[in-house]
């Protein structure tokens, strides 16, 4: 005997307008038991949380998160309705001011067969020509390296993919983070972690939700790989040559995505906003 499903159930994509700005956010909503409902929470920024309990009644959901990343203490607060296949409702932020969001459907993003692979493609060139920064530019081109050599603005192809093979070869100094947003929208991590215990926010994994199966992170300062197949939302991550994750799905857009569109194509995105970071023999072969 299973729970009847209520209309909020299921992923939603969020766009969240606070401050003048599009937020994009991402709710899952799921039962658990008979009437109890529960779910995950991506913000702009930070990893997808767990939701404890997500109240409905008569159309009306609500339900609240203490503060991850976000200053204070007062939990952010969130309420609104469905209609059909859209949300909409408003945000209590910790500061106590409100925001109104709108939300989609996310889509399932199946493909009806494997893709046809294209013409490789080498991203970095002799200069920044193809790249566009997100704030004032850090990055520069030396030698056929992509570099950022200090926190600052992110960097993102003008160029949009659908499904793509992804090769890149990254180096950090110690201690220091990036990532490589696929379309945009989805964050393989890029950390400092030698030796430490596999984790969804960690080297290889796709951040918040998918962990890899063995820590395989060389030392900081060392050239390393990723090699990334993206269908769909389906995702395999081979680091340093390991296979990692493996034709896993990927549920929805991690923090700090450039929007919550998900059935649209979207650019490969560098975080530059973390530390320095390197990149060269970067390819791409898009589906045809």
């Amino acid at each position: 005997m299973f729970a009847q499903p209520k209309p909020i159930e299921g992923r939603w994509n969020l766009t969240i307008t606070k401050d003048g700005k599009e937020l994009p956010s991402w709710l899952e909503v799921r039962h658990s038991g008979f009437n109890m409902l529960v779910g995950r929470f991506v913000y702009a920024f930070g990893s997808a949380r767990p939701v404890s309990e997500v109240k409905w009644k008569d159309g009306v959901f609500s339900f609240s998160l203490p503060p991850q990343w976000e200053p204070g203490n007062q939990h952010l607060v969130f309420e609104g309705t469905v209609a059909g296949d859209q949300l909409k409702g408003t945000m209590t932020y910790t500061d106590g001011k409100t925001s109104a969001f709108i939300g989609q459907r996310a889509p399932s993003l199946q493909r009806a067969s494997a893709p046809a692979w294209g013409e490789p493609m080498a991203l970095i060139g002799n200069d920044l020509t193809g790249w566009k920064a997100d704030g004032k530019n850090q990055w520069v081109v030396e030698n056929g390296v992509l570099r950022s050599p200090a926190s600052g603005a992110n960097l993102f192809t003008e160029q949009k993919f659908a499904d793509f093979k992804l090769h890149v070869e990254f180096r950090y100094p110690k201690g220091s983070n990036s990532g490589v947003y696929l379309r945009g929208r989805y964050e393989v991590q890029i950390s400092d972690g030698q030796g430490a215990q596999p984790q969804d926010d960690q080297f290889s994994g796709v951040y918040g939700f998918l962990e890899p199966n063995r820590a395989v992170a060389k030392a900081a300062g060392e050239w390393q790989t990723y090699d990334i197949t993206l269908v769909g939302r389906t995702v395999t991550v081979v680091a340093n040559g390991v296979t990692v994750i493996c034709e896993q799905v990927i549920p929805g857009i991690t923090g700090g995505a450039l929007d919550s569109r998900e059935g649209e194509p979207g650019p490969i995105l560098l975080q530059g906003d973390h530390g320095p970071i390197e990149f060269r023999n970067m390819i791409i072969t898009p589906a045809k």
